[in-house]
């Protein structure tokens, strides 16, 4: 497959001239130009015209101050376009050879996190992988809301997915509405902002109180038949990725919040043998 440099993401919304994305994304970070400046190791007043046009910076200076204020590497593509340098990140799709120990690695979390129920995401949380205990859980459910591409935000929101069988549909939701509100903050992903406005469209309860003081994390819990199964869910992201469409993978693992999911969870995975 050839390989595919992200770099037309925010060239139709985003200002062309370098020092427009920079100023952006350190205020978009919260940070002065005297803290970025002493973060890149390099003069306040450099940066000053690096942002207002009166000075070009170099191509390692991009990518440091890239660097610096966490901008996504696909954003970092925008950087270097819009400074008159070629991009530094490649985007391959999952079936790319050179990816291929990757999905091997996401192959092989999936599957030796069963009897538990794991699924792969990418950065609009769209599905590109789980194991086989994540099928019994969505039995049932309306056909089209499966059909791909499949959005597990949009799943776990939607009359027709899995709230109605979300017992603490509230606090579920709204755990999630924030840490969309997060990603979107951190990246300013304008598929996932309209991702986040559409979900506070659904018809979710609000939240009527604090999260118990005995709790150690937000639950999901759903109605599977007459059970109730409770979990606790954990995020896995590759380390230090160089190609973007690894960079912007996630796995969401589920464990037993109590033992009566774990024996269920354990029946499950036996009868599918």
């Amino acid at each position: 497959m050839s390989m595919q440099f992200a770099t037309a993401s925010a060239a139709q919304t985003q200002p062309v001239h370098i020092g427009h994305h920079l100023r952006e994304w350190r205020q978009r970070r919260h940070l002065s130009q005297l803290d970025l400046a002493g973060d890149a190791e390099i003069s306040a007043r450099h940066l000053s015209f690096v942002e207002t046009g009166r000075a070009a910076p170099s191509r390692d200076m991009v990518l440091r101050l890239a660097e610096r204020l966490d901008v996504p590497l696909r954003e970092r593509n925008v950087l270097l376009v819009a400074a008159g340098f070629a991009p530094a990140f490649p985007q391959r799709g999952l079936d790319d050879p050179a990816l291929k120990s990757a999905r091997q690695a996401i192959d092989l979390v999936l599957k030796a996190h069963e009897p538990n129920p794991a699924l792969a995401v990418d950065r609009h949380w769209n599905l590109v992988a789980a194991n086989a205990m994540v099928t019994p859980l969505l039995d049932g459910i309306a056909p089209e809301m499966l059909a791909p591409p499949l959005n597990v935000l949009r799943l776990s929101f939607h009359p027709q997915g899995l709230a109605p069988r979300t017992v603490n549909l509230a606090e579920w939701c709204t755990h999630l509405l924030e840490r969309l509100h997060r990603q979107c903050e951190t990246t300013a992903d304008p598929e996932l902002i309209k991702l986040y406005q559409e979900l506070k469209i659904y018809p979710v309860p609000a939240r009527t109180g604090p999260i118990a003081t005995d709790s150690v994390a937000v639950p999901f819990r759903m109605r599977l038949g007459d059970d109730v199964l409770s979990f606790m869910s954990t995020t896995m992201i590759f380390g230090t990725p160089v190609d973007i469409t690894l960079s912007e993978l996630a796995i969401e693992t589920f464990f037993p919040a109590d033992d009566f999911t774990a024996v269920k969870l354990r029946a499950l995975a036996a009868r599918k043998k």
